[in-house]
């Protein structure tokens, strides 16, 4: 059993016999009522989302998964094929499990496939990667009393904002969980 603190972005609870998980947690406490958690689910499933609030008296029952290794080899006719590193089996996945991890995916990225009742629901990347920089403007000199940003594309064709002195063919590491720069790897 879950209780209102273990709620927290990537908590994965089943709810009504289906598996969530929370997208976002907000703890509220008013002064003359009892702590509620407000949050936004994501249906694994299916991937629609609902906002629900569970009180202090509430039983959340925690999602049980498995997490199995694979690495990404290649993407054909919306399915994305990954293959388990140990025992070398490969899994056709749906565009609609991979749709969270799709921005990250490049060939032999590894992740983890997460299984609910012995059927894959998502793939879980690690929280930072690296890529390489594919597109980069030039920096504009001037502007530089901020921390200001610019747009990068990087392998896999993700757009993300980084500092003017990323340039092409840069490594840069990014967070998976927010899509944001976090430091530059090599130049």
């Amino acid at each position: 059993m879950l209780s209102l603190t273990d709620l927290r972005r990537g908590t994965l609870l089943v709810l009504d016999g289906d598996p969530y998980q929370v997208v976002s947690a907000e703890f509220l406490r008013k002064q003359a009522s009892r702590p509620v958690v407000r949050t936004t689910l994501k249906q694994i499933r299916s991937g629609q989302t609902l906002e629900h609030s569970f009180q202090q008296s509430d039983r959340i029952v925690e999602a049980q998964v498995v997490r199995q290794p694979a690495q990404f080899l290649y993407a054909a006719n919306n399915l994305f094929i990954f293959m388990n590193p140990t025992s070398f089996e490969q899994l056709e996945l749906s565009a609609q499990v991979v749709a969270d991890a799709l921005p990250y995916l490049v060939p032999e990225q590894l992740a983890d496939i997460i299984l609910f009742e012995g059927s894959p629901v998502s793939v879980e990347l690690p929280i930072k990667v690296e890529r390489k920089v594919i597109e980069a403007p030039p920096a504009v000199k001037g502007n530089t009393s901020t921390n200001v940003m610019k747009d990068v594309v990087v392998e896999g064709g993700m757009k993300v904002k980084a500092p003017l002195f990323i340039k092409a063919d840069d490594i840069i590491r990014l967070d998976t969980r927010y899509g944001t720069y976090v430091e530059r790897v090599t130049s």
